[in-house]
This record gives structure tokens, C-alpha cells and sequence, in this order.
């Protein structure tokens, strides 16, 4: 159900961008039709930004339920070198085909893609099995734990092992 909510989410922000550019071309084509587009465009804003706000709250409890606070990270990771976790409902003997890992894979990048702190770029995901690693740079332990908590957020993604380091943006 997670997969789909934030699937969800991210159709619902494609389809609202399309949504506000079909609105507001059509409002520069009908001047009666503006005032209606203005008030459209700040409900959309404020939708989004509630949107926003929630799924940071939600992220947020995420973090600390999976034990991924700065400070177990910073810990972890001079002890480990890595960083490991299991979801807590383990789909355990499911068969997960090569598609679903490569679906597993997409959607975390997309997820990853889609977050301001985040750079899909600097961050490579693989899975096999639901088995997902992650490696590459990020700008603090904070972005270990959101990449992790999304990646275990995903549909068909039993536990991920992190070997993410931690280098801050010049």
C-alpha cells in the first residue's frame, strides 16, 4: 500500500502539472476565464504544500521508527562502514522476479528524483531479490537515512544495505 500511495503521489504531481499548464493556457486564451485560473492556481498551491507537509511528517516517523536519526547513522556507519535495514513486515519467502527489482529500482529513483535534498544523480540503487544496495555520495548522514527509509518504502524491497558516504557539497 506505501508503493501505491507514493506511486500515487507522484502520478498526482505529474497530472497536476499538466493540470496547471492546460489551465493556465487556456486562461490567457478567455480573459473571463483568469480570475477563475488565478483562484485554481493558489488552491493548487496550497494543496501542494499541505501535500508537502504531511509527507514530511510522515517521513519524519519513518526515520525515527527505522532507527535512522543522525546520530544512529554516524554511529553505525564508524562501527559498520554500511548501513542495513529490514522491513519490519519481511515478505519473506516471496519469489521476486527481475521485473519487480527493476520496477523497485525505477520507483526508488524516481522517489529519489523527486526530493529536493536528494541528487538521483550522485546515489546508485540496485536490487536483486528485493535485496536493494545503495551506494554513491550524499551531504550528510541525514540523506543516509531519507534514501534508505524511501528505498524501504518501496513495494517488493525486503531490506536495504547502505554503503553510502557522507561528503558535503562544496
Amino acid at each position: 500500500m506505501r508503493g501505491f500511495t507514493t506511486t500515487g503521489l507522484i502520478l498526482g504531481i505529474i497530472f497536476g502539472a499538466v493540470g496547471f499548464w492546460f489551465i493556465q493556457k487556456k486562461a490567457h486564451e478567455h480573459p473571463e476565464a483568469e480570475q477563475r485560473y488565478e483562484q485554481s492556481a493558489a488552491q493548487l498551491r496550497t494543496s501542494a504544500t499541505e501535500a508537502a507537509h504531511n509527507m514530511s511528517d510522515a517521513l519524519r516517523a519513518k526515520l525515527e521508527t527505522l532507527d535512522l536519526r543522525t546520530d544512529q547513522i554516524t554511529d553505525e556507519l564508524s562501527r559498520n562502514g554500511k548501513i542495513f535495514r529490514r522491513k519490519a513486515q519481511d515478505i519473506g519467502d516471496q519469489v521476486v522476479n527481475a521485473a519487480s527489482d527493476t520496477r523497485a529500482v525505477a520507483e526508488i529513483k524516481a522517489k529519489y528524483a523527486a526530493d529536493a535534498t536528494l541528487s538521483v544523480w550522485s546515489i546508485s540503487a540496485g536490487c536483486t531479490q528485493g535485496h536493494v544496495n545503495l551506494s554513491g555520495t550524499v551531504a550528510s548522514p541525514d540523506d543516509i537515512g531519507r534514501a534508505v527509509a524511501m528505498a524501504l518504502g518501496t513495494d517488493g524491497v525486503r531490506d536495504v544495505t547502505s554503503t553510502l558516504e557522507v561528503k558535503p557539497k562544496v
